[in-house]
């Protein structure tokens, strides 16, 4: 991806203390052309983001919000930040309201008026997981408030008429810096290489995300200008199960230790998609989006650890 951003971009980042906008910044590093400025709630925890290049805001307050984009000018827009728990969206309606979808309506609205180019983050979870792997025209249907929040994110940068990308994604994985931060491989890794015991659910199926193959195709849609929705994953269809055993295969951990449990079991029958994944023609023709397998990932993860640290 080094040859990505062949002009000159002003790229604002929400969530830059995130695990995507982690990744997105460390890709970004040292391009000339290119003027980043990273947003969090929280003070900077980015290695590769500068003190200069970074705000601490909460982007609920809009009013701050829009001081940032008016001051900043950004070109381009990654807007990574989101309130992406399915259990406090449920039980804090109006601040995933907030979060999720009134933001990024400010967002959209100043990209459609500064003629900048919005790049959204969305999920799977757009989709109720009956029909599932879904092309990006199929029918939605989520089934928890993230996924309907998420949605309405959709529609408001649509109907706000701003340049855009929307890229829904899937479970999403791999390492970065912050060691703080976690997702189901590293969870599943440190866990079964302490000798614990781990519960996986054995009845949902999805398509990991390999996070810099993520932040690849937001940079591709930067780079592209790309416009509309796309779907973004890896291409490789598993249980949540099936993949936790990929995981301890590859680093030689006991398969002995994990057990299968429904989503029914732990409250996530109705909540949670049974099956997903996604059709992925569109991102590849559009945005030339190209998913690294799940065992060259882990490869590259395995040599990531190593350099972090």
């Amino acid at each position: 991806m080094d040859k990505l951003i062949t002009q000159d971009m002003r790229i604002l980042i929400t969530g830059s203390n995130g695990f995507l906008g982690h990744k997105l910044i460390e890709k970004l590093a040292n391009k000339p052309r290119v003027s980043v400025l990273g947003i969090s709630k929280s003070e900077n925890r980015n290695p590769d983001l500068p003190a200069d290049n970074f705000q601490q805001i909460d982007i609920a307050e809009l009013d701050a919000l829009t001081g940032i984009l008016e001051s900043f000018k950004p070109s381009h827009i990654i807007h990574t930040a989101a309130i992406t728990s399915v259990e406090s969206c449920e039980n804090n309606p109006e601040n995933c309201e907030l979060v999720n979808v009134l933001t990024t309506e400010i967002i959209a609205q100043y990209c459609k008026k500064q003629g900048c180019h919005l790049t959204f983050i969305s999920t799977d979870f757009v989709f109720d997981g009956h029909n599932g792997p879904y092309r990006e025209d199929d029918a939605t249907n989520p089934c928890n408030a993230y996924g309907r929040s998420k949605l309405e994110a959709e529609l408001r940068i649509i109907q706000s008429g701003c340049r855009h990308a929307i890229l829904r994604t899937i479970l999403v994985y791999g390492v970065i810096a912050d060691k703080n931060r976690s997702n189901i491989v590293l969870w599943a890794k440190n866990k079964l290489s302490a000798g614990e015991s781990i519960s996986v659910v054995d009845d949902q199926w999805r398509m990991p995300t390999w996070v810099d193959d993520l932040a690849d195709a937001c940079l591709l849609s930067v780079d592209k200008n790309g416009q509309g929705i796309f779907h973004i994953s890896g291409n490789q269809l598993f249980s949540i199960l099936e993949f936790v055993r990929q995981v301890a295969q590859f680093w030689a951990l006991d398969t002995k230790l994990i057990t299968a449990i429904s989503a029914e079991a732990i409250g996530q029958a109705d909540n949670r998609p049974p099956k997903t994944g996604f059709i992925l023609t569109k991102s590849r023709q559009e945005l030339d989006f190209q998913p690294t397998t799940v065992l060259r990932s882990f490869e590259i993860i395995e040599q990531q650890l190593e350099t972090y640290g």
